[in-house]
């Protein structure tokens, strides 16, 4: 390639040739070359996902928050398990033992509390690099349920925290005794493009005198405030059974179930000894005037199952004892 100190322009123009012929022919020279730099710049726009003549700037990176859930809400489904529930044994997925998986991680800002007070409760989610995460998915009409349960499986509480814009989430609950808690944060997430749906928990501890509770013996029938609510079927490890819960009044009467966060019924399974969780939503119709839910116990062992179900706009949680041999 010619030095661009010589006088003899490139392209083979000669001396001889007159200034304007030079001058016309680079500027053409010129002209045609940017025109290939346009259409090559257009190409690798088009491979870098432009919109193709539009002009228009890509896309964002940062993922739109999701607005729906990512459970198929027409069948049955265990919390954590995006599938739907099978005839097929191997029982449910169990969750809520440890306080980071997935790559998130549940920070708790205190985990001391004092009986009988209500107090604030705060917590973050937090994603791989350690910042709070804020891309929570809506299931059930709420992005993230928090349940909390003392270790001998009473004080159970079904709540419902917000989110501030930092990512930081908060509650007001009170501990009625003494003892050891377990948190658990139901929820589903965007984490570097892929939803995530698990369970994290966290112990909470509340000073004083401890004095546990036996949990009740097995009964097929509860009554809480106002109501009697029974169930059949019987739970197995090997394959899933189903569950029909029936509420009526003290007297045996028919009650209206109303749908309450997006279903007839919401069902917590919580194991004696280490506290696996499992979150079972039922079928969308009722059968029968009756809450169908399936289920696969995780494992051998005795349980406690509440349910929390809505009648008269007053929501209300019956709980039972099921040993699983």
């Amino acid at each position: 390639m010619p030095d661009e100190q010589e006088s003899e322009p490139s392209f083979g123009l000669s001396k001889r040739e007159t200034a304007d012929e030079g001058s016309g022919f680079r500027f053409a020279a010129v002209g045609a070359l940017l025109i290939v730099v346009l259409f090559a710049g257009y190409g690798l726009g088009r491979l870098n996902g432009g919109t193709g003549g539009s002009g228009s700037p890509a896309a964002a990176t940062t993922p739109a928050v999701p607005s729906s859930s990512p459970f198929d809400e027409s069948v049955p489904h265990v919390h954590g398990n995006t599938g739907p529930i099978t005839a097929s044994g191997g029982g449910a997925p169990v969750s809520g033992l440890s306080l980071s998986g997935g790559g998130l991680t549940l920070t708790p800002f205190s985990a001391v509390f004092e009986a009988g007070v209500p107090q604030r409760l705060e917590f973050t989610v937090n994603g791989p690099g350690g910042a709070p995460v804020t891309t929570f998915a809506v299931v059930h009409d709420k992005p993230l349920h928090l349940i909390v349960a003392r270790r001998d499986l009473t004080g159970f509480q079904h709540l419902h925290p917000v989110m501030a814009a930092d990512g930081t989430w908060s509650v007001d609950l009170t501990f009625a005794e003494p003892g050891v808690y377990r948190m658990f944060t139901d929820f589903s997430v965007q984490v570097g493009g892929t939803q995530v749906a698990t369970t994290l928990g966290a112990d909470l501890t509340v000073p004083g005198e401890y004095l546990p509770v036996t949990a009740p013996d097995p009964a097929r029938v509860a009554s809480t405030g106002g109501f009697r609510v029974g169930y059949e079927g019987t739970p197995a490890t090997e394959s899933t059974q189903p569950l029909l819960m029936t509420v009526t009044d003290e007297a045996g009467g028919p009650v209206t179930l109303e749908p309450y966060l997006g279903a007839f019924g919401h069902l917590v399974v919580l194991r004696q000894g280490d506290l696996g969780y499992v979150h079972v939503h039922p079928e969308t119709q009722l059968v029968d005037g009756k809450v169908k839910f399936w289920l696969a116990a995780p494992s051998p062992g005795t349980y406690r199952m509440f349910l929390d179900f809505q009648v008269a706009g007053k929501v209300s949680t019956a709980a039972w004892t099921v040993v699983v041999s």
